[in-house]
């Protein structure tokens, strides 16, 4: 049986040519971008900027303001506001907690124990969306008055006697206390702890449970090992779009509390609407966007995941 062989006329194998991409193919990605990025710089970055010279003017309303780099404000506002600024971080990881706490059982059981009732949770959960935030926030108004059932139900469970001690209620009274204010704060933002946490939870492959199922795993164990360790995303997700929002929000402090429970955003308005002075306003905003990145970058780091959802 003959070989065949190769005769030495016969032409040499080409190597495939990677052609570089045109210039206009190049270009697409960043013709993309272009609208964010414009819509970042006129709707984000210069407002700060602005700001961010508003911070160190001095002046009046009056007479106009001037740019002096005057950042003694900085000093005097954090002097004058720390314990505003302090409540609100107290009242924002209060309600993030409260949210993270009621927030997860509930995502776990739209994730893997709702079935064909899913859409109709995840329906219910984004519903008060579809209401004004200030009426959301006013309804809590008739919930803890004094008359209601609620307030009325938590005196026969002997439950304000335990709030009054630690401070968060004044006597039988729920409203125009802290207790109404991270009470506001909690039910306003919930929907944006359980909707990470769903989508975090959802990706999780039923398989890694039924392996450890096989392993003898108790499903105390397997919620220990499986389960939360692998929704850290959503965790991390949903308590840093409930915290960030919470730590600057004036509403529920201004419509549920009173003058000893105002947050630092109800200073800030306060300085920029009634009082007119916009240097300390703004040397407020960016005193508490820096606690606020401390705090988020702390916490990402102690979290061990930028896995975000």
């Amino acid at each position: 049986m003959s070989t065949p062989t190769l005769t030495k006329d016969a032409p040499p194998t080409e190597e495939p040519v990677l052609r570089k991409p045109s210039t206009r193919r190049r270009l697409v990605p960043y013709l993309l971008l272009l609208p964010g990025i414009i819509w970042l710089l006129v709707f984000f970055a210069l407002p700060m900027v602005y700001q961010a010279s508003t911070s160190v003017q001095e002046g009046s309303l009056e007479a106009g303001f001037k740019v002096t780099w005057h950042f003694q404000t900085y000093v005097d506002a954090f002097t004058e506001y720390w314990p505003q600024l302090l409540r609100s971080v107290l009242y924002a990881g209060t309600a993030t907690l409260l949210c993270l706490l009621l927030g997860y059982p509930l995502a776990y059981l739209i994730a893997f124990k709702a079935g064909r009732w899913r859409n109709l949770l995840l329906v219910l959960v984004i519903a008060p969306f579809f209401t004004s935030f200030l009426i959301r926030t006013l309804a809590w108004k008739t919930i803890l008055a004094d008359d209601s059932f609620v307030v009325e139900l938590m005196n026969a469970l002997h439950l304000l006697d335990v709030t009054s001690w630690l401070g968060w209620t004044d006597g039988e009274r729920v409203l125009a206390t802290p207790m109404a204010v991270v009470c506001g704060l909690t039910y306003n933002y919930l929907p944006f702890m359980i909707l990470p946490l769903y989508t975090s939870l959802e990706r999780i492959d039923g398989r890694l449970h039924e392996a450890a199922q096989d392993l003898y795993a108790s499903p105390s164990t397997t919620f220990r090992k499986v389960t939360f360790p692998l929704s850290m995303p959503g965790v991390v997700s949903g308590t840093l779009l409930t915290f960030i929002p919470a730590s600057g929000d004036y509403v529920n402090a201004e419509l549920l509390g009173s003058t000893d429970t105002k947050m630092i955003g109800n200073v800030i308005q306060s300085q920029f609407l009634r009082v007119l002075d916009y240097p300390t306003a703004a040397a407020l905003s960016f005193i508490l966007m820096a606690i606020v990145l401390v705090i988020v970058s702390l916490y990402i780091r102690k979290a061990g995941t930028e896995d975000l959802v």
